[in-house]
């Protein structure tokens, strides 16, 4: 997803949208691609439950993870916006950090299942989040 215009740093850029599901509708779900049994469009909300941007998503879904984003997604009383981390110009194409959670052991397998190529500086490799120690 690209930006179309100027955006200055902070602004709200969309909301992430899907219809809001709990997890047990989630992994009945999942996947959503049989040949990519990794890919979802899913969110994890604070509270508990999931947005499922397959389902009556919007273009926010198409945002894609980078290790150096310029974009992040916050929560705001149970929504979830994208906002700018710095002035954006037209034609940049849109990235946060999709800090995957997963409460499984972060093995090396796990991680070339969700492998990040975005070849920023420091890239993690991954999509995962860093595991906190």
């Amino acid at each position: 997803m690209f930006a179309r215009r100027p955006i200055a740093a902070g602004a709200r850029i969309l909301e992430y949208r899907g219809q809001r599901i709990d997890w047990d509708e989630a992994l009945a779900r999942h996947p959503h691609d049989p040949l990519q049994p990794n890919h979802t469009f899913y969110f994890s909300l604070d509270d508990g439950r999931v947005i499922d941007g397959n389902v009556d998503g919007n273009a926010s879904r198409w945002i894609n993870h980078a290790c150096a984003p310029n974009c992040e997604a916050r929560q705001h009383d149970g929504r979830v916006y994208i906002h700018a981390l710095r002035d954006l110009q037209p034609g940049e194409e849109l990235f946060y950090d999709y800090c995957l959670s997963l409460d499984a052991r972060h093995t090396a397998k796990l991680k070339r299942a969700f492998a990040c190529h975005c070849g920023a500086p420091g890239c993690r490799g991954t999509m995962l989040a860093p595991k906190r120690r």
